[in-house]
């Protein structure tokens, strides 16, 4: 249900790394680092790199594979949109390094943010290449030819660097997970069950129904259950508004139901098996599936949203 095509570009979630350091950890001496603060300096140089430049990377191998097919160029294309660069590595491979030195360590993380700044690394320059090809028009000099031998690498280099984000973003999100799941905890321990909880509660939650309807075969029965429970999350949410002193921001509220309800149209898209029209094909394809009710990309874009209403401060 997730890839309309193989031109589909790998759907993206924005990460979120845990910035917060709790007082006790601000009065730590600075002779004495304190733990919790080196890994989440360690996790927001991983976090940065996937932010800054995974989207991108995704979304140049959709601009290529919605005009180009399988197979690579033929010089007979009606239309040539040629491919996208993106942004410069040389700041995300240094902070890698600096990261994979930080304690606490952990080789299998290391290792796969070291993969991942290899792989956009390699593919920085390549995207470079090719942009320059299609957008000088240079295939009308060569009938196609570097286009053709470029292909093969193309996607060998969109193929290494899918498979580093994947493996990185996995360690990453075991982490993140494991640290929410300590903060609530705490929040819990420390204030009750107030508004402050709610927000990280609903959080922990809309990532596990991104997971679910995210899955390349998607299991109805656990998409069910975890769009059941984060609609829970949102009621006790908008119940903790109207009751805590603290005031939880509008802006947060209206994009944690917007996923909501973006969640449950894809869901019953699923459910009901409902395919999808040429016209929605050709506008996934190009990119605007967001536009779309039922689609992953609509529900990844107002995930993306609420976390940006998340980190603008509109939280407890």
């Amino acid at each position: 249900m997730r890839n309309i095509s193989a031109s589909t570009g790998a759907l993206i979630a924005t990460v979120l790394a845990i910035s917060v350091v709790s007082q006790a950890s601000a009065q730590t001496k600075p002779s004495a680092p304190n733990p919790e603060a080196t890994l989440t300096a360690k996790m927001n140089a991983y976090v940065g790199c996937i932010n800054r430049l995974s989207e991108r990377s995704y979304s140049s191998r959709s601009r290529y594979f919605s005009w180009a097919n399988q197979n690579g160029p033929t010089g007979k294309e009606r239309i040539i949109y040629g491919t996208y660069t993106i942004y410069d590595t040389s700041d995300c491979r240094k902070n890698v390094e600096q990261a994979n030195a930080l304690e606490p360590r952990d080789a299998e993380l290391e290792a796969a943010g070291s993969a991942y700044a290899d792989a956009v690394s390699k593919l920085e320059p390549l995207l470079k290449e090719a942009d320059d090809y299609y957008t000088q028009e240079n295939y009308k000099d060569d009938k196609m030819a570097k286009g053709k031998a470029m292909h093969p690498r193309l996607v060998a280099a969109w193929d290494a660097f899918a498979k580093a984000d994947k493996d990185l973003r996995r360690n990453v999100e075991v982490i993140n997970d494991k640290r929410a799941l300590e903060r609530l905890a705490e929040i819990e321990r420390s204030e009750g069950r107030k508004a402050r909880y709610h927000v990280e509660a609903l959080m922990i939650q809309a990532k596990r129904v991104l997971r679910t309807q995210n899955a390349d075969k998607p299991d109805l029965a656990t998409l069910t259950q975890a769009l059941n429970d984060y609609e829970a999350a949102t009621k006790d949410l908008e119940s903790a508004a109207s009751a805590d002193d603290q005031k939880i921001g509008s802006m947060f509220t209206g994009s944690a139901k917007s996923f909501l309800t973006s969640a449950k149209q894809l869901m019953r898209r699923i459910r009901d098996k409902t395919p999808y029209s040429q016209g929605d094909k050709m506008m996934i394809n190009a990119g605007s599936g967001w536009m779309i009710e039922g689609t992953p990309e609509r529900l990844l874009r107002d995930y993306n949203q609420l976390i940006d209403a998340y980190n603008r401060g509109t939280r407890i």
